[in-house]
């Protein structure tokens, strides 16, 4: 009876958590009007504000020129470029010391002489030296369209306060589980940030995101503390009433790679998860002024427990499923999380066929079965990294372990 109790209970929570991430999922989609209105408005040329556009570095030596160099191919009048890096980086440091000796009037150098380093305190070093109205982040891997700034100009008309631009990781080949990656953020910047700007809740990306230097400095800048420094800014912004657009055009995104190692995506993952973790206990989204967005930002916020929850059910209850002495109708409850689980992997292909399109990446039938063979095997390490983080911050260790980057993503459809 007991067991019984238990199976009903955990396939229900199951498959009420997929059910509902589904739905999000698929926000962009659901009617025409709505996946129209998540696109950038073409720009009309117009150039009526400033950028400042930071780029932190700490041991990307590599791939530091080639993002620098795209950022000075943009087609905007009036942008800067603050590289930053720190103290204890003398390869980075030589990189941006000659960029900014080749291109003395739109690149400069910001040393971050903290101890102990992260993105965050590295953002905060340069937040003075901003001489633009508006201050935008990007990644030192990133491969970033000419006309973006123009495009975000022109989001920023109105009374908007952030501007979020889509990321897509592009290497969707270079192994397993890049595909599964590739996708997630996909969905994400093409859909489910749009539901949360719409809903006045939402936790930044950790690039390509653009604040009026006003609003970032009254909020006292990132969170030097954070994990999840992008997140903790966007749910402090939304919680003040700041006004949010989010923009996703195939051609404008920020192109980026996956992590190139299994154990990576897992740190990378463990990093988000915990810095989640860290927004949920400071509180400051139930400062949010409707019930409906405090729900969302719970919800949102403590995804790390809700997928460590699963990885730790889902085995016990497959177990009792094949194993356990249940009533015939208990065991095929059991399994109704597989319903909407299927209904995922059906749109994913879809997603995937879309993704080749709009990126000019040839989609094998290869990849397709890789997406869903792979499926599984990325919820583990999904699970893994929630309760890693849950772990973690757990004992308090709070250690910002860094992701590396080769440049994979930047000869893919170029």
């Amino acid at each position: 009876m007991v067991s019984s109790i238990f199976m009903l209970l955990v396939s229900a929570t199951l498959f009420c958590m997929s059910a509902l991430t589904l739905w999000w999922m698929l926000h962009a989609w659901r009617t025409p009007e709505i996946l129209e209105g998540t696109r950038f408005v073409p720009s009309d040329g117009a150039h009526s504000l400033s950028f400042s556009l930071l780029v932190p570095a700490r041991h990307e030596q590599e791939v530091l020129r080639h993002t620098i160099e795209r950022l000075l191919e943009t087609d905007y009048p009036d942008y800067e470029i603050l590289v930053i890096v720190g103290h204890d980086d003398p390869e980075t440091a030589e990189v941006a010391a000659r960029l900014a000796e080749e291109h003395p009037e739109q690149v400069r150098v910001v040393t971050d002489t903290h101890a102990v380093k992260n993105k965050p305190k590295a953002l905060n070093s340069a937040l003075p030296h901003c001489r633009g109205r508006v201050v935008g982040v990007f990644d030192a891997e990133d491969h970033v369209h000419p006309d973006l700034l123009s495009h975000v100009d022109h989001a920023f008309r109105g009374d908007a306060d952030v501007v979020q631009g889509g990321v897509q990781l592009i290497n969707f080949h270079s192994s397993w589980y890049s595909l599964r990656n590739c996708l997630e953020y996909f969905f994400w910047f093409r859909s489910r940030l749009h539901l949360h700007a719409s809903r006045g809740f939402i936790p930044l990306g950790g690039n390509t995101v653009f604040v009026r230097t006003e609003v970032l400095r009254q909020a006292g800048g990132w969170d030097e503390q954070c994990l999840a420094e992008d997140c903790d800014l966007g749910v402090r912004l939304s919680s003040q009433g700041a006004k949010v657009v989010v923009a996703y055009d195939s051609a404008m995104v920020t192109r980026e790679e996956t992590p190139d190692t299994l154990y990576g995506l897992l740190r990378q993952r463990t990093r988000w998860n915990q810095g989640f973790l860290q927004v949920y206990r400071k509180k400051d989204w139930k400062q949010l002024p409707t019930v409906r967005q405090r729900l969302l930002a719970r919800w949102t916020l403590s995804t790390p427990f809700l997928q460590a929850f699963s990885g730790v059910v889902i085995p016990l209850d497959v177990a009792l499923a094949l194993f356990g002495h249940l009533r015939v109708s208990v065991a095929l409850a059991s399994f109704l999380p597989v319903v909407p689980t299927l209904a995922t992997f059906a749109f994913e292909a879809v997603a995937l066929h879309d993704f080749g399109l709009q990126y000019g990446l040839r989609v094998r039938p290869w990849h397709y079965v890789k997406l869903i063979v792979g499926g599984p095997f990325y919820q583990v390490v999904l699970a893994a990294a929630a309760l890693r983080a849950v772990w973690r911050e757990g004992r308090g260790q709070r250690g910002w372990e860094l992701t590396r980057h080769v440049g994979a993503h930047l000869t893919e459809g170029a």
